[in-house]
C-alpha cells in the first residue's frame, strides 16, 4: 500500500525521525510550498538531555514530553505519520514503513543513535542505556527497587550489592547520571527507610579514557570529577569494563559487585546507512558531503547523530542537540531555497557552548574561552534546558520542580512502574503504564 502526500501538487519531503533535528526542519518547513511528511515510530518528540532526571525520579516523562501533532497543528502542509520505517529504496525513491510505501522527491534521515556495547550486546540486558522514555521508567524501577529489597534484605553481601550503583561512560549522560543517583540517595531518601541508610549507597562511575567529560577543557573536566567525589561518589578512570553480568561489572582483574549497572559509554548511528547502501563510519554515521547530503544520492539528507560530518578543524561534529537542530534548519532552508531556484554555501555549525550538570548548584559551562563553574553554570544550564523544553506548560512544571528540588531536596515521582510493587519481573505489556500520559493533546 502506497500512502500519498495530501498536498500531491507539491514536490514531496518525507522526514523520518522526529528528534532534534527532524522536528527543526519540519517547523522550518511550514508553509513552504512543500509537501511534507514527518514519519515516526512513537507519536512525541522527546526532550533526551532530560531522560536521565526521569531515571532518577526529579522528573515524569510528561515534562519532557510533547505529541507531535500538537507540535505541527498549524502547518498546513505537513502530515505526521504514525510508523516504523523498515527501509528505503533511493531508486524508486520510496520509503517502507509498517503501514506502506511513502514515496518522496526529497528525503531527510534524522534517526538518531542507539547504545553501542562495542561487540558485547549481550551485557544490554544487564546494563541498560538511557535513549527512550522505556529506558528512563525502566533504570527508575530498578535504581528504587534496589533500595526496597536492600530494606528487607538479611545478607549483608546481598544488600551490599544492592546499593552499589555503577554508572559506565563519564561523558555528560553519565556524570550527570551519577550525580543524580548520588543526591537521591543522600538527601531524596536518606530518611526515608527504618533499616537501611540510603547514604551508604556507593555510587561508581567507570570511564576507560584519562578524564570525565572529555569534551571540556581539562579544568572543568577535573571540576567535575572532584565535584563528584564530594558528592560521596566514586570516579575510576583509565579502567575499561571487560565483562558485564549480573553480579555486577569487571574492570580487568577487579569485579564491582552491584545489581544496578547503567551504560553510558557509547553511541552507535541507526541502520539509515545500511538502508542506503552508503558509506559509514566504523559507529554506523552515514558520510555526508558539506550541504549534509549522501553523495550517490543528492536527492537524500542525513542529520544529527546518524551522519558523520567534520568541522574546519577536521574534527567530526559532536553528536548534540544543537548539532542535530542546525542541520535540521539548513537543510530546510536548503530546499525551501531550490523551490526558488537558489542555492545556499554549505552547513557550517555555529557552536553556541556545551554545559553540564553535576548535581544541585554544580555544573559546568564552556562558551568559546569562557569558562563557568558551580552555581553560575547551573543557573545558565537550567535556563538553556527550560528554554528547550516545547510548550509553556512542560517548561512551567520543570521549573516548578526543579525550584522545589532545590528547596527541599524531594523528588517527586519516585514511582516504581513495571512490577507490582515488589520487585517482580515486569509484566508484559506494563513497561508502558507509566509513560501513557505523554499521549495527551494538551501536553504540547
Amino acid at each position: 500500500m502506497s500512502i500519498s502526500n495530501m498536498q500531491p501538487w507539491l514536490p514531496r519531503v518525507v522526514i523520518v525521525g522526529a528528534g532534534f533535528g527532524g522536528l527543526a526542519a519540519a517547523k522550518k518547513l511550514a508553509g513552504e510550498p512543500l509537501g511534507v511528511t514527518l514519519i515516526d515510530r512513537r507519536n512525541y518528540h522527546l526532550f533526551q538531555p532530560l531522560l536521565y532526571q526521569v531515571a532518577t525520579a526529579a522528573l515524569s516523562p510528561a515534562d519532557i514530553a510533547a505529541p507531535i501533532r500538537g507540535i505541527l497543528r498549524n502547518a498546513e502542509n505537513c502530515t505526521v505519520l504514525l510508523a516504523k520505517v523498515t527501509g528505503i529504496d533511493p531508486v524508486a525513491r520510496t520509503v517502507t514503513t509498517d503501514r506502506g510505501t511513502v514515496p518522496y522527491d526529497h528525503l531527510i534521515l534524522a534517526t538518531g543513535a542507539r547504545h553501542a556495547y562495542f561487540g558485547h550486546d549481550e551485557w544490554e540486558a544487564a546494563a541498560p542505556g538511557l535513549k527512550k522514555i522505556e529506558d528512563a521508567t525502566e533504570l527508575r524501577r530498578r535504581i528504587l527497587i534496589a533500595f526496597e529489597r536492600a530494606e528487607t534484605e538479611s545478607d549483608m553481601a546481598e544488600r551490599s550489592r544492592l546499593l552499589t550503583f555503577v554508572v559506565v561512560g563519564g561523558g555528560a549522560t553519565g556524570v550527570e547520571m551519577t550525580g543524580a543517583i548520588a543526591e537521591l540517595a543522600r538527601h531524596a531518601l536518606a530518611s526515608d527507610f527504618r533499616n537501611i541508610d540510603p547514604r551508604d549507597a556507593r555510587v561508581v562511575l567507570v570511564e576507560a579514557g584519562p578524564r570525565v567529560l572529555p569534551v571540556f577543557h581539562p579544568s572543568l573536566s577535573d571540576y567535575a570529577k572532584q565535584t563528584l567525589e564530594t558528592m560521596g561518589a566514586e570516579v575510576i578512570l583509565n579502567r575499561a569494563v571487560t565483562a558485564v553480568g549480573e553480579s555486577g561489572v569487571t574492570l580487568g582483574d577487579d569485579h564491582i559487585e552491584s545489581r544496578t549497572v547503567i551504560w553510558a559509554a557509547g553511541v552507535r548511528a541507526s541502520p539509515a546507512g545500511k538502508w542506503l547502501d552508503a558509506e559509514t563510519d566504523r559507529a554506523g554515521r552515514v558520510i555526508v558531503n558539506p550541504d549534509l547530503s549522501v553523495p550517490t544520492h543528492p536527492d537524500i539528507f542525513v542529520l544529527g547523530d546518524t551522519a558523520l560530518l567534520k568541522d574546519e578543524d577536521g574534527r567530526p561534529l559532536p553528536g548534540v542537540a544543537t548539532v542535530a537542530e542546525q542541520q535540521g534548519r539548513y537543510v530546510a532552508k536548503l530546499l525551501a531555497a531550490r523551490t526558488r531556484g537558489k542555492e545556499l554555501p554549505p552547513f557550517r555549525y555555529r557552536n553556541p557552548g556545551i554545559l553540564a550538570t553535576i548535581g544541585r548548584s554544580r555544573a559546568v559551562a564552556e562558551i568559546g574561552r569562557w569558562r563557568f563553574t558551580g552555581f553560575a553554570a547551573w543557573m545558565l544550564w537550567s535556563f538553556v534546558h527550560i528554554y528547550g523544553l516545547i510548550g509553556f506548560r512542560s517548561r512551567y512544571v520543570v521549573a516548578l520542580s526543579w525550584l522545589w528540588a532545590y528547596l527541599t531536596y524531594e523528588r517527586g515521582t519516585r514511582l516504581i512502574t513495571g512490577s507490582d510493587g515488589a520487585g517482580e519481573p515486569m509484566r508484559p505489556g506494563a513497561e508502558h503504564a507509566d509513560h501513557a500520559v505523554v499521549l495527551k493533546r494538551d501536553a504540547a
